[in-house]
Parts: C-alpha cells; sequence; structure tokens
C-alpha cells in the first residue's frame, strides 16, 4: 500500500533583515508598512509570523524574515539611550543577514546614529541606510546632511506614507545573499534542537552524545558560534544543525540570547525535524509557542520534548496543569509526539532518536496515487462535501505532488465551497489510511483545470 520515496529536496535559510536605530526614528511604523503594502505580502498563518515583532515577508520574488528590533527592546526597564541602541544594533548585527539602518531625517544626524553607523561599519554586514519622515523629493535635501557620516548612499522615505519605499526595497532585495541551497551531503536525518535559553538543550545533547554506541564527528557549521555533529546510532545517520554549547560563547552571545528566536529560525530552515525542547518546571511560554508556529508554517516534522519532567511528575497537579497548557498551546500541530524527559539524568532520551525515526519515516513517504483515491471515495462515500448553490461540490482526483512533509493536491469542482471542516475530515482520513499521525501533511484545493486553489495545512 505504501512504498518509499527518496526526496532530493534541499534546505534553504530565510534571510534575516534587521531594523535598527534609536528609539522613535519609526522602526515600527517601518516595520508595519511593508508588512501590510499590497507588495508585500506576509505570511498570516499561525505561529511566529502572527508576531508584531518578526514577520515573514516577500517582495517581488525574494523572501526574508523581518524584524523589528525596536519591539524586541520595548519594555524591558530603564536603560540608558546609548546602551540601548547599541544592544539593538549589537544583536541584529549578530543574526541578521542584512541590517536596514534607519534615521531621523526631520531631525538630522544624532549622536546615536552616529554610534551605531561606526558599530556597523565595524561589523563588515551588508547595510542599508534610511532617512525617515521624508514626505516627498521637496524634504529630500534633509538626507544630505547624513551623508557626512561617510555613507555612500542614504534612501529618503516616509514610512507613514510610502514615499521611497519601492526603491529601497527593490535595491534591499538586490543586496539580499543570493538564494542557495544546502545540498544533502549525507544520508543523515537533519535534526535541530531547538527552544529557549537555559531550558536544556546543551545538556539533552550531552546526554545523546554520551552513549558508547555512539560516532561523532564534528563539522564546520554554518552560523559562527554553532557547528553541526555527525552521529551514527544503529546505522542510522543523524546530523545535528547548529549545535549549541559545543564551543564556549563569548559573554557578547550570552547577553543576546534574547535574540534566540531568529536563532532558532535559522536552524529551523535548515533542519527536517526539529525537537521542540519545554521546561517542565516553567510550562508553555509565549516564545516556546512562537517557535513552534513557525516549526508548523515552514512544515517541518516536529517532537516536542519535555525537560526537566522529574521536577513536574512529583506534583500530580502540576502534570495536569502542564499537559492542559501543552494541549492548548500547541493545538495547532497535534501531530508532534511528545516525549516527557530529563536530560539531567537521562530519563527516558534514549526513546528520542527511535521517536525521531518514526517521524521521518512518515515525513518521507509517498503513497500510491490508485490507492490514494480509494481511500477519497471512500470517505467521500461515507461524508459528502459541501453544497454550492444547489449543487454538491465534487472531488474528481487527487495525486501527491512532494514529500517532506506529504503535499496532496485535490482537483474539486469549487475549491472555496470547502470548508475548513471538510478539509480536516479529509486530512484525518489520509492520514488514518496511510498511518501519518506523526508528520505534517498539506492538502490543496484546486480548481479542476487550474483557474482556482485554496490551500490547507
Amino acid at each position: 500500500m505504501l512504498e518509499k520515496h527518496t526526496d532530493n529536496s534541499t534546505a534553504s535559510s530565510t534571510p534575516i533583515v534587521a531594523i535598527v536605530g534609536r528609539p522613535n526614528v519609526g522602526k515600527s511604523t517601518l516595520f508595519n508598512r511593508l508588512c501590510r503594502d499590497r507588495r508585500a505580502l506576509v505570511d498570516d498563518t499561525p505561529g511566529i509570523t502572527r508576531d508584531r515583532l518578526i514577520a515573514q515577508v516577500t517582495w517581488g520574488e525574494r523572501s526574508f524574515c523581518l524584524v523589528d528590533t525596536g519591539g524586541i527592546e520595548e519594555g524591558e526597564g530603564e536603560t540608558p539611550i546609548k546602551m540601548q541602541v547599541r544592544q539593538q544594533a549589537q544583536m541584529a548585527v549578530e543574526e541578521a543577514d542584512l541590517v536596514i539602518f534607519l534615521a531621523d531625517g526631520k531631525e538630522g544626524v544624532h549622536p546615536g546614529d552616529t554610534t551605531v553607523v561606526d558599530l556597523l561599519r565595524r561589523s563588515n554586514k551588508p547595510v542599508l541606510y534610511a532617512a525617515n519622515k521624508i514626505d516627498g523629493p521637496e524634504h529630500e535635501s534633509a538626507t544630505y546632511e547624513f551623508y557626512g557620516l561617510g555613507l555612500e548612499r542614504i534612501f529618503p522615505i516616509s514610512a507613514a506614507h510610502g514615499y521611497g519605499l519601492r526603491d529601497m526595497m527593490d535595491t534591499l532585495v538586490e543586496m539580499l545573499p543570493p538564494e542557495t541551497a544546502e545540498p544533502e551531503e549525507t544520508r543523515g536525518i537533519r535534526v535541530a534542537i531547538i527552544g529557549r535559553p537555559n531550558v536544556g538543550k546543551s545538556s539533552l545533547l550531552n546526554c545523546i552524545l554520551g552513549s558508547e554506541r555512539v560516532l561523532v564527528s564534528d563539522m564546520p557549521g554554518t552560523t559562527r558560534d554553532a557547528i553541526d555533529v555527525s552521529l551514527t546510532l544503529n546505522d542510522q545517520e543523524y546530523l545535528l544543525i547548529d549545535t549549541p554549547g559545543i564551543r564556549r560563547r563569548s559573554k557578547t552571545r550570552e547577553k543576546l540570547e534574547k535574540f534566540s528566536v531568529l536563532k532558532a529560525l535559522k536552524s529551523i530552515d535548515r533542519c527536517q525535524i526539529a525537537v521542540l525542547l519545554l521546561d517542565g518546571s516553567e510550562g508553555v511560554t509565549a516564545q516556546d509557542v512562537r517557535i513552534a508556529g513557525y516549526i508548523h508554517e515552514r512544515g517541518r516534522g516536529a517532537v516536542v520534548a519535555i525537560n526537566k519532567w522529574d521536577l513536574v511528575q512529583k506534583d500530580p497537579k502540576k502534570v495536569a496543569e502542564f499537559t492542559d497548557s501543552v494541549a492548548g498551546a500547541l493545538k495547532f500541530m497535534p501531530y508532534a509526539p511528545q516525549l516527557r524527559i530529563s536530560a539531567l539524568t537521562g530519563k527516558r532520551v534514549s526513546n528520542l532518536l527511535p521517536t525521531l525515526n518514526t517521524v521521518y519515516s512518515q515525513y518521507c513517504l509517498r503513497v500510491q496515487t490508485a490507492v490514494l483515491n480509494e481511500v477519497l471515495a471512500a470517505a467521500v462515500s461515507r461524508h459528502e462535501p459541501p453544497v454550492r448553490g444547489n449543487r454538491r461540490t465534487k472531488i474528481f482526483y487527487g495525486v501527491q505532488v512532494s514529500t517532506k512533509p506529504p503535499t496532496f493536491v485535490l482537483f474539486v469542482s469549487h475549491p472555496a465551497a470547502i470548508h475548513f471542516s471538510y478539509q480536516r475530515y479529509l486530512t484525518n482520513q489520509i492520514r488514518k489510511a496511510f498511518s501519518l499521525d506523526l508528520t505534517p501533511l498539506r492538502l490543496v484545493f484546486r480548481q479542476r483545470g487550474g483557474r482556482r486553489e485554496k490551500k490547507k495545512r
């Protein structure tokens, strides 16, 4: 009924673009403008891209992750402005592939601008300079003062009204790193251990690598202070992506752990299966949910590992509360199996790699088209599609178009008539028929003839 399929897909990393600048220059206004501009399409799926501070944006044919560093700093106490600006810029330089430096064109050059420009210049990161609050060509002369900072070009823009944004964004896309795909150099499963600071990522890694049966070799990673670790267990190869804790991190990086969501994005983009590590002693946080949402929207396989469970299981009330909170917070990814572990004692950590194997086998599965359509026909006979007007929607046939995750296109008479409840019904029927209960699964409803489509997960 099922057949194995070797998928030659590759993993690519979404560039990160950070907006930096001193307070009140319009960073959040620019962020919001780019997120709602008709040429900038923002993914509205559940999870991290619904967070106001981070958005997945497409301009033309390029996509990138846009970050409002001003928002990240908001509400963190009374910090001197100069220190605040420097910290924002440092965080952006640390994780971003490209930086938008934003200044107040009306106010002119401020000492804080000089501080940030000097820091960015030393970073050797690509920087796009823009002066905000320039509402038209008659005000562009106000930006000339900024050339005194030694800038080659500064874009006069108005984040509030949209003036100058098209030129700026077209240039930004040209400055992005070229789209590259990471070749699958090994047969191994690419795995990322993802989680907030201090949830036990390094402890879990050390516990996994501590097995005498594991063969370990270090490989250069793609991020500056992380490496990939290749290991083999029971003839199965794994590649742990951007592994933390192997190299000693500088004090600067330790201070920048609040930017860990961005580091998680890079790792998730490169992996096939993400291990989302939660702290059982603290419960599920908003940041956990944001990271889980990004795993879901990127279509990665997932395992939820609840660490420090030995501290939770002592109290039956805490066990019930945590179980309910996980079910509620991560309801958009019910396919992700949960493991209750203790990285410190090693309890149940041995179940992790076998669980990864099971998830990966479903993640890569391809089903025969004839059998898929038998399943669909049986599902429709038990529960007919909805009626549109006086006619019942017809499902003509389906085909699996890709794996990692399994993705199916169903050709129907009226895609818009497929209610989410019926889509969920069909999804569950496919999961049940092909034992795909532990992997993300995508359905695309397309009108026969290709004129219109409706995509669901």
